[in-house]
């Protein structure tokens, strides 16, 4: 077999038999993205409309025990624990990634973790009856660690068993359902529907639902093939799982890729987070991963969120219609990340990455003279306005769904599980700091906080147009050999015989895999 000439033809021979949407391959991305991004999206924003009145919950909790009301800083410090939980659980959960996706696998990591959720929704539904608000703050720690996983093991587990021209849209689906889980949270969150007195426990504990029921239905589906070839050296269950993935029986080309991958990484064996750190093979997309993980979390979307509402009330935006507006924000996230799934397969990852951030920081400077010219300038407001719609756009198409894609395409099997474990701790720090921080910048700096975000989506996006490679339409060896050039490291490979993986003497110095100085 020829590794770069016969690759080529019979990849280009397969692309359009193999590289289509399967039922079976929508139905796993579907129950998968259903049961456990949808579930990250919906517990962001699930108790920002009832939180009037799981306060006075918590109030009436205390007056009950103690005979006493609560006073005012302990009632701040309750809600700021609740919503500070999940965040802190995410970054709890994305450590459990590397050890829980190697021995357990894709497939079985997120029905296990389903057991969280499920778990979580029962302690917050039932947390009025019981009278007892320390169980939500638990929860939503739980929740948080079922988040942290979800956000990572799904666009891993998508990413490994998705054609390589269909990669990038199956991998921003995950993206879609957060969305959609925001947007789901924040219509159940109306006054009229269940954002109220009576409805607030049922909206908390609706989140078990999905879990429920992908608890019943991903099992009747494969395990990721990388996962059973590359790390449990099971080929004929490889095949199989293929076979059901593609609708068809020819995937030796696939297969045969795989072996490639397997052979280029044979000495290395699993990386852990530490070798992964060190390790100079892969300098450049560890930096890459953090650097877009943080600028997707400190590109001020957050801040945006908690300004919107004020922006719009002075844009003559009648209090008692602020929620309906919060809805068509989140109506507009879904529809310009689902514009992304369809766009990312003919545009490409660096495309939309780049046109998303800047977008965002052309959005945050002009927003920040706006702010500060409202009051005199009577247009300014809708102008502040337009700022949000197009920050919003901008976020949706780049920054929010592609990062995630691009750790799957730029590491390899024995990379991967360590990459997404510190990508999503980068990814929920951040979370977590922004929320931390924000208030004490708002207090500061007021509307010029904008300008740090501002600075950091440029920053963001420089780095994107200078290091971080297209990755569209390319097998995980192609991309690696373009990183290797970057990394000034040379990648030897055994050209003649893909399949033989005999031990080579002499470890990390004589691997398959050798890396020379190119300096």
């Amino acid at each position: 077999m020829k590794l770069k000439g016969g690759e080529q033809e019979s990849s280009d021979r397969s692309e359009g038999a193999k590289g289509k949407m399967t039922i079976s391959l929508a139905l796993v991305a579907l129950i998968s993205a259903f049961g456990s991004s949808f579930q990250y999206g919906y517990n962001v924003s699930v108790i920002n409309s009832p939180a009037p009145y799981m306060q006075d919950f918590y109030n009436q909790t205390y007056l009950d025990r103690t005979g006493k009301p609560m006073n005012s800083a302990f009632q701040t410090l309750l809600w700021s624990l609740t919503v500070s939980m999940f965040p802190l659980g995410g970054f709890f959960g994305s450590l459990l990634v590397y050890p829980m996706v190697n021995n357990c696998g894709r497939k079985g990591t997120l029905l296990i973790n389903n057991l969280f959720s499920i778990s979580s929704a029962i302690l917050m539904g039932t947390s009025e009856l019981a009278k007892t608000f320390e169980a939500i703050i638990i929860s939503r720690f739980i929740m948080g660690i079922y988040a942290g996983l979800a956000s990572n093991v799904v666009p891993m587990f998508l990413g490994e068993m998705s054609p390589r021209n269909l990669r990038g849209a199956i991998g921003i689906i995950p993206q879609l359902f957060i969305t959609v889980g925001i947007l789901v949270a924040q219509i159940l969150g109306l006054n009229s529907i269940l954002g109220n007195v009576e409805g607030w426990p049922v909206l908390l504990g609706l989140t078990g639902i999905p879990s429920l029921i992908q608890l019943l239905t991903l099992p009747f589906f494969p395990e990721s093939p990388r996962y059973l070839l590359l790390q449990k050296g099971n080929e004929e269950q490889a095949r199989q799982a293929l076979q059901r993935l593609r609708g068809c029986d020819d995937v030796d080309d696939e297969i045969e890729e795989m072996f490639q991958e397997g052979q280029s990484e044979k000495e290395e064996g699993q990386f852990s987070v530490l070798s992964l750190c060190t390790f100079r093979g892969l300098r450049w997309q560890l930096i890459s991963i953090i650097v877009m993980m943080m600028g997707q979390q400190l590109s001020g979307v957050n801040g945006v969120f908690y300004y919107a509402d004020r922006i719009f009330e002075s844009a003559g935006v009648q209090s008692s219609s602020i929620q309906y507006v919060t809805v068509s924000i989140g109506a507009i996230n879904v529809v310009m990340t689902s514009l992304a799934v369809f766009i990312v397969e003919s545009l490409g990852r660096r495309i939309l990455l780049l046109a998303g951030f800047s977008l965002c920081c052309a959005s945050c400077a002009v927003l920040t003279l706006a702010l500060n010219l409202q009051t005199t300038v009577s247009w300014m407001s809708y102008l502040s306005i337009a700022c949000v719609i197009l920050y919003i756009i901008g976020h949706a198409i780049g920054p929010s769904p592609v990062p995630s894609v691009m750790i799957t395409e730029m590491f390899l099997q024995s990379s991967r599980p360590a990459a997404f474990m510190v990508g999503g701790s980068v990814h929920w720090l951040s979370n977590f700091t922004v929320g931390l921080v924000f208030l004490y910048m708002e207090a500061g700096l007021g509307p010029y906080s904008f300008l740090i975000f501002c600075a950091i989506c440029l920053a963001t996006a420089l780095y994107i147009f200078f290091i971080v490679p297209e990755t569209k339409n390319k097998t995980f060896m192609e991309i690696n050999r373009i990183m290797a050039k970057r990394n000034k490291v040379e990648i030897q490979e055994n050209k003649e015989e893909l399949k033989d993986f005999c031990a080579v003497p002499g470890g990390l110095q004589e691997r398959t895999m050798s890396f020379s100085s190119q300096l």
